[in-house]
């Protein structure tokens, strides 16, 4: 006969290995045998997956630093242009000490490059001229849905990682490149 205090203490042992280790059993079991998986999501933008590496990037976008890039005609005279270029230099700003780590690219598609709209309102804009073969061929690796509301994120080697819509709450574009300029070892 096994002793009751024996029985107990195993029996005490087995409820702590269920108590501590079944959560754990049971949430690798949902997340790698099942189709189940958390319905949140971190980035308030659309990610570019997998992430491209522009080739043929200008100088522009790869500087080593993040880079938030507008794809339009550089007349800007539409109210969505201006809107979009607004967004993301208010973003920049909003980013304060960081903000020298953010440059903002204007890709012009056509009417490049002397603008008194751009040269005043948009002060420390880059715009590069993209109305040539090679700069079709640059603005051809960016996602071609809804160009004229979208603002893409460019990291510092030049690869494209996100797109945001400029008609969005701009507090998502601010969180998400804080967090990425907190994570970043680069630019």
């Amino acid at each position: 006969m096994t002793d009751p205090r024996a029985r107990r203490g195993r029996r005490t042992f087995y409820l702590l290995l269920v108590v501590f280790f079944g959560p754990l059993l049971l949430s690798i079991a949902l997340y790698y045998f099942t189709d189940w998986r958390p319905a949140a999501r971190n980035a308030h933008g659309e990610l570019i997956s997998p992430v491209r590496a522009l080739a043929g990037a200008p100088a522009e976008l790869t500087s080593g630093t993040w880079s938030l890039v507008y794809i339009g005609d550089a007349a800007c005279d539409m109210p969505a242009c201006r809107d979009t270029l607004v967004f993301g230099r208010q973003t920049r700003l909003s980013l304060n000490q960081e903000m020298s780590r953010v440059r903002r690219v204007l890709l012009a598609t056509a009417s490049c490059c002397t603008n008194d709209y751009l040269a005043h309102e948009q002060e420390g804009l880059a715009v590069v001229d993209a109305s040539t073969a090679a700069g079709t061929a640059l603005i051809g690796q960016f996602p071609a849905r809804d160009r004229e509301h979208s603002l893409y994120v460019v990291d510092p080697l030049g690869n494209l990682v996100m797109r945001y819509d400029a008609r969005e709450e701009p507090k998502g574009l601010l969180t998400d490149l804080k967090k990425l300029l907190k994570l970043s070892h680069i630019g």
